[in-house]
């Protein structure tokens, strides 16, 4: 009888020691969520889906921050995100607390592209190591001179093909995007491509269907819902495709350096990376190889060149919309660089119309509203509240740069806002498009760059020509889970 009993009561004991140990999880996740920001009650599975628009996801965050403040929590299926609305905190968690909140957050769709890997989506020792590498190599590269000289090459090829267009109205995309890829294409891969290239352009596809398929519904849902659309087709499987075929295109490219690498005359990006995996062969630790490669020249285009090309396709939108700053700028470029120069950085400083007109457009856009996700790397109290180690963070840039303390009626592009009473550019902490702190996108100086160029020298050159009038011009952006994009348009441009 004794026997009998003594498995019964083994059972019994587990049974009840796990009991008890998942009553004590629930009841440390019940605390943590007790002291985590305020938010929307979650439904089981589905979080705060019926309170958050797919359409429109960053305005249905503005929405919640009128009701529960510049600090609260949402559920994305059953995950916990904590959404940071207001300028004042966003500061304050980039930059006051910025180790804390230095991690980046766990986008599904980001997660399953990239796999936590490159200088954008890595975490931690092997995010630093990156991070410091590419700061160092574009320096070694030549930020300066050197990648001016690529950018004022692209930007003549570009002239050249708007000339082409002999009048005839087009859609602007592909032409910006092809050149800023190429951009990229020099600085990471050591050439530029034919405009004809059938691999370029099978590049700028990919890359190009990408960046439009954020904003479907179905990419949308699997931030929401990873775990169940896993399965199912969609957008979202395009994307993941497409990363398999573009990480294919930069293999090849990597094949071709390991061939001819010089290791004394580094050319170009994936030279030194190359190099440096040589050198840290014996470090276990070390967070270069070549997956680590491939991804972070990826990252690279993905920052560099589309999204440069996306704040050119809304700025040109934008002069034409508002003719009369359309006419002032040209006037300074006439003043300061002339009909024959050609525009370099030298020349900025001298232009604080132009300038003032740049930082605009990026206000206005606002190309990534709510930042890049973001995470705590330990468990964290911010303010009044507790954020558990881990929990994705969405600092929302647009609430700083759409501040009406800063900027007086901040739906309006307005050149005002970046400009003093003696016409001067005027700087401001609100305007942080590339984001701030730690994690301030590394593309920032060349994104600057490449846009002032191109832009001076696209007006150098053509006057541009609205299908239809001002009136009829739409600057409201196509808006995306995570980025937003302008509407497609027709122009034309006139030689001057």
């Amino acid at each position: 009888m004794l026997c009998m009993m003594e498995p019964f009561g083994l059972t019994s004991i587990l049974l009840l020691f796990g009991t008890c140990l998942l009553f004590m999880a629930i009841q440390r996740k019940t605390s943590e969520r007790r002291r985590m920001p305020p938010g929307p009650f979650p439904l089981p599975l589905i979080g705060n889906f019926l309170q958050l628009d797919t359409k429109n996801f960053p305005r249905s965050l503005e929405k919640l921050s009128q009701k529960y403040g510049p600090v609260f929590t949402i559920y994305l299926g059953s995950t916990p995100a904590v959404v940071l609305y207001g300028h004042d905190v966003v500061m304050e968690a980039l930059v006051a607390q910025g180790d804390e909140f230095a991690d980046r957050g766990a986008s599904p769709i980001l997660m399953k592209t990239t796999n936590g890997t490159g200088i954008g989506f890595s975490n931690g020792e092997i995010w630093k190591q990156l991070r410091h590498f590419a700061e160092t190599t574009l320096e070694m590269l030549g930020m300066g001179q050197n990648i001016e000289k690529k950018i004022q090459k692209e930007a003549g090829f570009l002239v050249e093909r708007l000339k082409s267009t002999n009048g005839r109205t087009f859609d602007p995309t592909s032409f910006l995007s092809q050149t800023t890829t190429n951009i990229l294409c020099s600085i990471a891969f050591g050439k530029r491509f034919n405009y004809e290239d059938k691999n370029f352009l099978r590049l700028l596809h990919l890359l190009d269907e990408n960046a439009s398929l954020q904003s479907s519904t179905m990419t949308k849902l699997y931030n929401i819902f990873p775990t169940i659309l896993d399965y199912l087709p969609g957008s979202h499987q395009k994307i993941f495709k497409n990363t398999e075929e573009l990480q294919q295109f930069v293999s090849r490219q990597v094949d071709v350096h390991q061939k001819t690498l010089q290791p004394e005359h580094p050319g170009d990006f994936i030279d030194a990376f190359l190099i440096k995996i040589e050198q840290e062969r014996q470090n276990s630790h070390s967070a270069f190889d070549l997956p680590s490669l491939v991804r972070s020249t990826l990252d690279l285009f993905t920052a560099g060149a589309q999204s440069t090309s996306l704040v050119l396709k809304y700025g040109l939108l934008v002069l034409m919309k508002y003719p009369k700053v359309h006419e002032k700028i040209l006037q300074e470029i006439d003043s300061v660089i002339g009909p024959s120069q050609i525009p370099c950085m030298a020349h900025l400083g001298k232009m604080p119309y132009t300038d003032a007109v740049i930082h605009e457009i990026h206000r206005c856009l606002a190309l990534v509203p709510l930042n890049l996700p973001h995470a705590v790397i330990k468990d964290t109290f911010f303010r009044q509240y507790f954020i558990p180690k881990g929990t994705t963070v969405f600092p929302a840039l647009k609430s700083s740069l759409y501040d009406s303390r800063e900027f007086p009626n901040p739906q309006q592009f307005d050149v005002g806002h970046f400009l003093d009473k003696k016409g001067a550019l005027r700087k401001s902490e609100f305007f942080i498009p590339f984001s701030t702190g730690k994690r301030v996108c590394l593309g920032k100086k060349l994104t600057d760059i490449i846009i002032f160029i191109l832009l001076t020298t696209i007006l150098q050159h053509f006057t541009l020509k609205p299908l239809g009038g001002p009136d009829d011009l739409d600057t409201s952006p196509i808006t995306g889970f995570l980025t937003v994009a302008p509407k497609s348009y027709q122009l034309s441009v006139a030689p001057r």
